[in-house]
């Protein structure tokens, strides 16, 4: 689990840039929260996200650090959207020195990185990262603050410094003042720097970024074993390999209720109709347990669906890890229809297996694991072939299906492979007629006319 903190200077952040990292922190925080842990989804999310900030007293002239929102258990996105909306706008306060730059100042990153603000928030197995985010960088680096960096390592905890470039031709020696703070924290493992420029895109960059760090723990790879009828090498008849979701799966808006039977409205707050019984909204009549609809969805505001009840239907098994994929058959990849293709797809890539281990004498494990995987992955790059592979396992759901479910295994030229969702003959849909497209011949022509047209499409 990732706890991250955000750390702004807001005496060298310019109103608009200001604005721009407000917005990039509540789209952030809209991400996450809409963001479906698919595997475990969770009544509650939790709260993983702290927000400091620096500014200057102006009536002592001292430079003051303030806690915008800390964890507190459950994530607010309410109070951290007012957090981010109540950061000051007038704190702008650039010093600038001789060389036309502006001046950098104290970040208070030892307030920061102390029992009373970081380390109290969270437990002793978390793992705490903080984003500075500043428009300045100090030239070095002294032994105080070293000193704290180091502690802050040996306590599991990393800092990312981003350094927010204005665009001014009298900033000449940024890149001097860049490169000896590069310097300054090469030895600490746990510190990286990140230098950007204030524009729509970086921020875009920089939210995903964020994001990822946040769902590190929740989007774990899925172990997986690709099982083969024949030994591959020697004799490994599997390959273990990770599988990681290349899209960030979003979650409906939609939330089940419970509702009346007589008006079909929504039932009051459900804390208080565990205690007593529960009452129609339109009538106050009390209900009974048949006259509660207990599979309902609420869609908005006002939109209820009433969905029918499964609770007689078989509860499928929670699917275990590794995923077993039995390899059943090959396929030309130029004659695959993209419509039977469905689902979120996952980068494979190769991992550690027993089998393996047992196998290798002299050859490290791992080393043989990827050796044959990218072995596999040239042999059916070459011919232009995926593999059609079959399991019991569901990974939308990460349940045991009822019947088998059906995945294709598509190599790359030179990197990792990727899973997807097959339908199966149970789940095609009748397709339209093409047998009076096909049987047109087609003048050579046209075929010049449109080769040519093609020959001037820009490929990129």
């Amino acid at each position: 689990m990732v706890l991250v903190c955000f750390l702004l200077d807001l005496r060298s952040l310019s109103p608009p840039l200001l604005r721009d990292i407000k917005q990039s922190l509540l789209q952030m925080a809209n991400f996450y929260t809409i963001s479906s842990n698919w595997r475990n989804k969770l009544d509650s999310l939790r709260d993983r996200i702290g927000l400091c900030y620096v500014i200057k007293n102006r009536i002592s002239s001292s430079d003051e650090l303030k806690v915008a929102y800390g964890p507190r258990g459950d994530y607010s996105l309410r109070d951290f959207h007012h957090a981010v909306n109540s950061l000051p706008t007038d704190s702008f306060s650039p010093v600038i020195n001789e060389s036309g730059s502006i001046s950098c100042y104290d970040m208070k990153l030892a307030s920061v990185l102390s029992d009373q603000v970081l380390y109290s928030w969270g437990g002793r197995d978390i793992v705490r990262k903080v984003i500075v985010l500043s428009s300045c960088l100090p030239e070095t680096i002294d032994s105080a603050l070293k000193e704290t960096l180091t502690d802050a390592a040996d306590k599991c905890v990393s800092v990312e410094f981003i350094l927010l470039e204005q665009r001014s031709n009298h900033l000449s020696d940024i890149r001097a003042n860049i490169s000896t703070f590069s310097r300054c924290i090469s030895d600490l493992d746990n510190c990286s720097f990140r230098c950007c420029l204030p524009e729509i895109k970086v921020f875009h960059g920089l939210v995903k970024r964020w994001l990822q760090d946040l769902r590190d723990d929740m989007e774990e790879p899925l172990q997986a074993h690709f099982i083969f009828n024949s030994n591959l090498a020697g004799s490994v008849k599997q390959i273990s390999c990770n599988l990681s979701a290349s899209v960030n799966h979003i979650i409906d808006g939609f939330n089940p209720c419970k509702t009346c039977r007589c008006h079909g409205v929504p039932l009051g707050n459900s804390e208080k109709t565990r205690i007593e019984r529960p009452s129609c909204q339109v009538s106050g009549h009390e209900l009974g347990a048949f006259d509660v609809i207990q599979n309902s969805v609420k869609v908005g505001e006002n939109a209820i669906l009433f969905m029918p009840s499964f609770q007689s239907s078989v509860k499928l098994q929670q699917a275990s890890s590794p995923v077993n994929f039995n390899i059943i058959d090959r396929t030309n990849l130029g004659s695959l229809s993209e419509g039977l293709i469905f689902g979120n797809p996952y980068f494979v890539t190769p991992s550690a297996s027993p089998e393996i281990e047992a196998a290798s004498d002299e050859m490290d494990q791992l080393e043989l694991n990827a050796q044959v995987f990218k072995g596999l992955c040239s042999a059916l790059h070459l011919m232009d072939q995926g593999l059609i592979c079959s399991s019991n396992c569901n990974l939308e759901t990460m349940r045991e299906a009822t019947f088998n479910c059906y995945y294709i295994l598509q190599p790359s030229d030179n990197g990792p492979m990727l899973l997807r969702r097959l339908a199966g003959s149970e789940e095609v849909l009748p397709f339209s007629d093409v047998n009076r497209f096909v049987a047109h011949s087609v003048p050579k022509e046209i075929e010049i006319s449109i080769q040519s047209s093609l020959s001037k499409v820009c490929s990129s």
